[in-house]
């Protein structure tokens, strides 16, 4: 017996099979792009997905395959699915880089209980009804991505309160608000009714047994997004537990079993388990230090090297700061406008110190997230870690000083899809709630803060520099 999870992510789709005491049997990916028919527009037509589906599965070893008894679903979050009475979609996905309906935004009325961004469901169904009109009488039902593959799979319409509540069309606990879609004129018929995460959602069809090389007839889990699915696999499942995810952005996720409060800046969503979950979500990590290392012609070895050689002695030249945000910035100043560079910078300056202070300031941007989380009244002090931009042990020795916090690393490289499988199981009957913390992965300790002084000086002077640029950021250039 075993439990298959799928995570349908924004650039590939990723598979993974785990056994009845969770731990990972076989795991396969398939990578795909987004398409951009239009500047701002990011799309991805279902049968991509479906063929990625099927491509990830046939790696999977047969044998292993006929074991699973239940399936469960890990989605990106945000973006939606237009489907008609036949379950066909009727235009590709729009998924959450989209940023085409961000003149829309000043139409959800403040204050909201979480940040509104364009390329949510919600902006992005508000624009289908003002710009696609024929597409939205074809229009059945507005599905999340992973509510569409389960449907796909032969599965019940339904979604899940961790999704819901992210379409910026709900309230935190992932309730439809029927007032605000019908002051959008967004239909309220277009939307699944809510099951939890864990609930059985239908069974797996024979025409998708075949395809996937499954028995026809297992049970499919409702799912849940694939943050909240990431934090489940990773291991998260009392009060107070925190995640830290460094990629192209970073993620913190606290645990909370009670609603938190409402902080500017900080999202709180549903979890895939009965808590909830804190998250400050920042846009600029390996974004922003891939970029400085093009800058700066190194190649990684050489960034790290340079960065923390002892002889670059950064705090010699505490002057010199560098703020990350290329792209904008979501936690905890939602300022798209937010720009990035270098302040300080003298003839003596390396590259080295330049590229340690663009860690240091990715590394404050995160802190600036985390003091997020903790005005809202969690107390963090410890973080499991996973991504894989930070398996350096200086790097990792810098987000610990920086956060001020223990780090450890979790052992769990495909933590969304067996987060997924996890909730297949628990769909299934396998497991109960009860069981979840027995199911965490192992976790090692590989940092601690050890409270540096000058660097707690430096992070002062960060916050200090955005609030006098940001005035600048947000002027309107001449003529426009």
């Amino acid at each position: 017996m075993s439990f298959l999870g799928i995570d349908l992510g924004t650039g590939s789709l990723k598979v993974a099979i785990v056994d009845t005491n969770g731990h990972e049997q076989a795991v396969a990916s398939v990578a795909y792009a987004i398409e951009t028919p239009q500047p701002g527009w990011a799309e991805t037509s279902v049968q991509t997905w479906w063929r990625a589906l099927c491509e990830a599965a046939a790696r999977l070893p047969e044998g292993l395959r006929r074991e699973v008894e239940a399936i469960g679903f890990s989605g990106q979050m945000h973006g939606v699915v237009l489907i008609d009475e036949a379950g066909e979609a009727v235009r590709p996905a729009m998924l959450w880089p989209d940023t085409r309906a961000l003149a829309l935004l000043d139409q959800w009325p403040e204050p909201q209980p979480n940040p509104v961004a364009p390329g949510m469901a919600g902006p992005l169904l508000r624009w289908i009804v003002l710009h696609e009109p024929q597409t939205a009488r074809r229009t059945r039902w507005a599905l999340q991505p992973k509510d569409w593959l389960r449907v796909a799979l032969g599965g019940a319409v339904a979604t899940d309160p961790s999704d819901a509540c992210a379409t910026a069309l709900a309230d935190p606990a992932g309730v439809w608000d029927t007032a605000l879609l019908k002051r959008l004129d967004i239909p309220t018929d277009w939307f699944a009714p809510l099951a939890p995460s864990y609930a059985a959602g239908g069974v797996l069809s024979e025409e998708a047994g075949q395809a996937l090389g499954l028995r026809a007839g297992i049970v499919l889990a409702t799912g849940a997004a694939d943050t909240p699915c990431a934090a489940l696999g990773s291991g998260l499942a009392r009060e107070g537990d925190a995640l830290l995810t460094t990629g192209t952005g970073g993620q913190i996720i606290v645990l909370s079993r009670q609603e938190p409060a409402a902080v500017r800046g900080l999202h709180r969503y549903r979890a895939a388990s009965d808590h909830w979950y804190r998250m400050a979500a920042m846009q600029n990590v390996g974004i922003a230090l891939e970029r400085v290392r093009g800058w700066l012609s190194y190649e990684w070895t050489e960034a790290y090297r340079d960065a923390f050689a002892e002889s670059d002695d950064t705090a010699s030249a505490p002057d010199l700061t560098f703020l990350p945000y290329l792209t904008g910035e979501r936690t905890p100043w939602l300022n798209p406008s937010a720009r990035g560079g270098w302040l300080g910078l003298a003839l003596d300056h390396t590259r080295g110190s330049m590229m340690r202070a663009a860690f240091e300031g990715v590394a404050f941007s995160l802190r600036a997230g985390l003091d997020a989380i903790r005005a809202s009244g969690a107390t963090v002090t410890r973080l499991k870690l996973a991504g894989g931009g930070s398996v350096d042990a200086r790097w990792r020795q810098l987000l610990a000083d920086a956060l001020d916090v223990e780090l450890h690393a979790v052992d769990c490289p495909n933590a969304a899809p067996r987060g997924a499988a996890i909730l297949g199981g628990l769909a299934s009957g396998h497991w109960h709630a009860g069981d979840l913390p027995t199911l965490a992965p192992g976790a090692t300790r590989v940092a601690a803060a050890q409270g540096d002084t000058a660097l707690a000086e430096r992070y002062a002077r960060f916050l200090d520099l955005y609030a006098r640029v940001e005035p600048w950021f947000n002027r309107t250039p001449p003529g426009k």
